[in-house]
Order: structure tokens, then sequence, then C-alpha cells
């Protein structure tokens, strides 16, 4: 055996103990049933990140224990999806953009997770009758009510109306939360990449009646945008 080939097998030797560490990993983080092995693992891994590298406290959003539900959340990077799925018990079915939906390589992943595509200048209401199809089958739906990317330094921005409308048509409570200590704030990829604290705040359920959308959102947007002090 020459020098060469040696140091290629200990290669292959280390790689696949990191993978088979790995694994373990993502096994023994697991903590909720998505239907599939492999997203199960997926499950693991995206908690071992979270914890690991952005540092979320083992931290859980108190979610019904079963029924459908509005996981309503201010929006300022690509890592918030992430964050949410390690701190929910449940799976969580997010609206996102179909561009986003559509991108290269991800759309397995999107589609296997249960994304809902939202066709931002084409037909918004089909969305809009999948997610309210998903929250009377009693699932979790998560929303980004910016509709975007919005950080707390940007100008002012009212609420997407459709969470209120779900929440009026279905009766499903609204669980406001925010996150903060993302270091790539306004960065997609970059913020996945880059080291945070990310923090999660959780507060009160919200019930939204159909005749009182406008007082809704203002109660969303006071919490998710920081503006709301708990007594």
């Amino acid at each position: 055996m020459t020098t060469q080939q040696g140091i290629v097998i200990v290669v292959i030797i280390l790689v696949c103990l990191a993978l088979w560490w790995v694994y373990r990993k993502a096994v023994k983080y697991n903590e909720v049933d998505w239907g599939s092995r492999w997203f199960g693992l997926i499950d693991g891994l995206n908690r071992l990140i979270c914890y690991r590298l952005h540092r979320l406290q083992p931290q859980h959003i108190e979610l019904p224990e079963q029924g459908g539900c509005i996981l309503a959340c201010n929006h300022v990077s690509g890592l918030d999806p992430l964050v949410l799925i390690a701190a929910a018990r449940r799976p969580l079915r997010f609206m996102i953009a179909r561009e986003e939906y559509e991108r290269f390589g991800l759309q397995w992943l999107f589609r296997g997770v249960g994304c809902i595509p939202v066709e931002r200048s084409g037909r918004p209401e089909l969305a809009l009758r999948e997610a309210l199809r998903t929250l009377q089958m009693g699932e979790v739906l998560a929303i980004f009510p910016h509709g975007k990317i919005h950080l707390d330094s940007d100008p002012a921005r009212k609420l997407k109306k459709g969470v209120a409308w779900l929440a009026g048509q279905t009766n499903a409570p609204i669980i406001p939360c925010r996150l903060t200590g993302v270091s790539g704030e306004g960065h997609t990829l970059l913020s996945v990449l880059m080291r945070s604290r990310v923090n999660i705040e959780t507060f009160d359920i919200i019930h939204c009646e159909q005749d009182t959308n406008g007082e809704c959102l203002d109660e969303i947007s006071c919490r998710i945008e920081g503006r709301f002090k708990q007594e």
C-alpha cells in the first residue's frame, strides 16, 4: 500500500465516522413525526444546527397538542423558518412565495414538508384556499404576516390581511411570536451560515372574529414588531 492510498483510506474512514456522528445526532434531536424517516432526520439535523450553531435555547413554542392553529412571526432572515421548526413539537406548514418554492434543488424539500406556494402577482386566493384547508384539517400554519423580510429599522409596513381572514374563517387561534438575535438579519443564505444567538419570545393566544380583522392585525403587529410590553 502506498502512502497516498493510506491517506485516502484514512480520509474515507474519517468521513464515514463524521457521517455516522451526524446521523446519530439527527436521530437523537428529531422530535416531530413528519411522516417520513428522511424528513425526521432532516428535522433532527435542523434542530442540531439551530441549537449548536445558532445557540437557540432548547425551548418550545406552546402550540395546542391538536387542532388547527396559526403561528404568526416577524420575518428577519432566511433562518427564520428553520428556527420555528426547531422550536415546535408539531409539523409546521409555511406559506412561501412561489419563486422561493421553486428554488433549484429545494423544491422537493418544500413540497415534502407541505409548504404552500403563494402567487404574489397572480392568484393569491388559491394559496389562501389551501391554507384554509390546512387549518380545517387540524394542522399548524406558519405565516410571516409582513409578506417578506422586514426589519425593525425598516419603514412601517402593514401586515397582510390573510392571517386575520384565515383565523376568522376557521376560529383558529393565532400564536404570535418574535425572533431576535439573528446575526444575518436581512439576508437569506448568509443568515443560515453566520453564527447567531437566536431567541424566541411567544405571546398569549389571539382570537380573531370575522368583523374585527383590523383590531386583530393591530394586536399581531404590536407583538411581532416588539412594541408590546407584557405585564
